[in-house]
């Protein structure tokens, strides 16, 4: 009778029981020592189904088996229970949250080196508007020079003694701790006083001057890691490269550029006759290739009034009407070979 009463609660319900599991506890309760063959005949139910129900009683710890170790089991209270199996969740959770804040301390220990390596990606091509700012930059960039600084100079000659001396105060403490110190120029700085006396000071304290006729472009380099170029517009304002592959094509361009210059000398030295012949040799080819004069005034790093006083000397001394009739000539003549 009692299982057919129980038959249309056979399944468990929501929280896991069934009727037959829990009419079982009942029964436990009022029998210790449970014995399932009566348990079965008392409530009416199959053997298997008393076998099932008792399982699920010790899985859910309401069934125990009794401490003097005889082999019989009986009903535990329901908070007893449930609260070895909560403890065991618990202890569980515990490890879980452990393991979770070491993840997230490993991380955040390796958060900086992924931060730093981004923000040199993203501020890879940096502009810098003014020239104010870009002073401070190069002078903040200076101190923290390791080893190495290239500077591209055109018109280096044309430079005032006040910029020259404020090149020499932020170059000294470089050179004093050991930075190598290289720097291009037009062959029009060896006829400028105030650079003369500029590379003087600044070759005895260990920095090395070359000059060519023609220059690639300003440029200045830190370390071979952040290069400083003119914004287009040439208000003053520079760009900032900080993107490896772009930097070493800059350096290649200096160090090609560096291989073919002449060592700095002054307009009184023994290359003053054959810097003089090379810029003759450079105008030349520039009027044949029918450059204007103001071209050929910043191409060679000089003054518009100089580059117009040599192209005419220049003209007077060949006898030339145009300047693409001096360019032609020379050329004819074979002076050009050597430039």
């Amino acid at each position: 009778m009692g299982d057919f009463l129980l038959n249309h609660h056979e399944g468990p319900g929501a929280e896991g029981m069934s009727e037959a599991d829990l009419a079982l506890y009942g029964w436990a309760l009022d029998h210790p020592g449970v014995d399932l063959h009566r348990a079965a005949a008392d409530l009416g139910l199959s053997p298997e189904r008393t076998a099932g129900a008792a399982a699920r009683l010790r899985g859910a710890g309401l069934l125990q088996a009794t401490a003097d170790g005889s082999g019989t089991e009986q009903a535990v209270a329901p908070d007893i229970a449930a609260g070895g199996r909560i403890a065991s969740l618990e202890a569980a959770i515990r490890q879980q949250q452990a393991e979770i804040a070491r993840i997230q301390l490993q991380a955040t220990r390796f958060a900086p080196v992924y931060q730093l390596r981004t923000e040199r990606e993203n501020h890879a091509v940096e502009v810098i508007p003014t020239l104010k700012e870009v002073r401070g930059r190069l002078n903040h960039m200076a101190a923290q020079c390791r080893g190495e600084l290239l500077t591209s100079q055109p018109g280096g000659g044309a430079r005032k003694p006040e910029v020259l001396e404020d090149a020499l105060a932020r170059d000294r403490p470089l050179l004093e701790r050991g930075v190598r110190l290289r720097t291009l120029y037009h062959h029009a700085a060896r006829f400028h006083r105030p650079s003369q006396a500029y590379v003087a000071a600044a070759s005895a304290l260990g920095a090395e001057y070359r000059t060519q006729h023609e220059l690639f472009g300003r440029v200045i380099v830190f370390d071979r890691e952040t290069a400083f170029l003119p914004t287009a517009e040439d208000s003053g304002g520079a760009v900032v490269i900080r993107e490896p592959h772009t930097v070493a094509y800059l350096c290649g361009l200096f160090e090609r550029a560096w291989e073919t210059a002449e060592p700095f000398a002054d307009a009184g030295g023994e290359g003053f006759a054959k810097v003089a012949g090379e810029l003759d040799r450079t105008i030349l080819k520039l009027l044949g290739a029918g450059l204007k004069d103001e071209a050929i005034a910043r191409r060679l790093g000089i003054s518009l009034r100089t580059a117009r006083r040599h192209i005419a000397d220049i003209m007077e001394g060949l006898g030339a009407d145009s300047r693409f009739q001096a360019g032609a000539t020379w050329a004819r003549e074979g002076l050009l070979h050597d430039a």
